[in-house]
């Protein structure tokens, strides 16, 4: 009987027919058991590239977004029996070799949740990260660290492995479709008390890789303000959200013979038997 882990890899596409086959092809295949695409209503050859590769694969019937990606990519990748699920973006900017090293903290037990950092792998700025994105990012990491009292060198990666309890856990359909939605299931799994690891990722930086424009990266950031200022009320019961409740803190397991059945049949014994009308 087979008891090594099952990994899987999902990626998120939008347009990364120029990027796929060169993804695909660098991930260690005998650390991976499955690939899934989700592609989110490409326009160019991605969804021709996934299937010379023989990925899964799922579309989207119209863009709904990153966020909105990630969940069909978290759903399908659970529905596959993953044992743990790593995101790798299909535009090459992260080194795909790296998956045996992202999820080595989960295999070991270590951690629960696993960030692939930039800012962690010596210069962001010489791999080519606009210097405004940079300090955004620099700024926003730090205020996370306060508000999520945790000590990681970047938050904002797309390179992330999971447990599959995490996501089991964490509830992701009330998180946005948008690009914060990264942020909001780091928010949810602080809450629920999982605990993160980071390991070095160096990146890529050219055209055909993504990258969010200065307009969407600003709207990215003042909505992370939001989500931290909602986490930050949330934590101290001033305004309580749905988002940040734990799924598998809203219940617990009974053993057969555990306090509440014997009170339970206590309490028959003494009501007598049932009497119908």
């Amino acid at each position: 009987m087979n008891t090594d882990p099952k990994i899987v890899v999902v990626m998120p596409a939008y347009n990364a027919g120029r990027t796929l086959r060169l993804t695909y092809e660098e991930l260690p295949k005998d650390t991976v058991t499955l690939v899934i695409l989700v592609d989110d209503g490409s326009t160019d050859a991605t969804l021709d590239v996934a299937r010379q590769l023989g990925l899964e694969i799922f579309v989207h019937n119209r863009n709904y977004g990153y966020g909105a990606n990630q969940k069909t990519c978290y759903a399908e990748a659970l529905r596959a029996g993953a044992d743990i699920v790593v995101m790798v973006h299909p535009d090459y900017q992260y080194d795909p070799r790296l998956v045996p090293q992202i999820v080595a903290p989960i295999l070991s037990g270590a951690a629960d949740v696993v960030l692939g950092s930039r800012l962690k792998a010596g210069s962001a700025l010489q791999q080519g990260m606009p210097w405004w994105k940079y300090v955004a990012n620099r700024f926003l990491t730090g205020l996370e660290n306060r508000v999520f009292g945790l000590r990681l060198s970047e938050f904002h990666t797309g390179y992330r492995a999971f447990r599959r309890e995490v996501l089991e856990s964490v509830n992701l359909a009330l998180n946005s479709d948008g690009f914060v939605f990264d942020q909001e299931i780091i928010a949810q799994v602080v809450a629920a008390r999982f605990r993160i690891a980071e390991i070095a990722v160096p990146t890529r930086y050219f055209p055909e890789a993504s990258s969010a424009s200065f307009t969407a990266s600003t709207i990215y950031g003042l909505r992370i303000l939001s989500l931290l200022a909602r986490y930050s009320l949330h934590r101290r019961g001033v305004w309580r959200s749905r988002c940040f409740d734990s799924l598998r803190g809203r219940y617990t397991r009974l053993a057969p013979d555990g306090p509440a059945t014997r009170r339970a049949s206590e309490g028959e014994r003494r009501a007598g038997p049932a009497r119908g009308r």
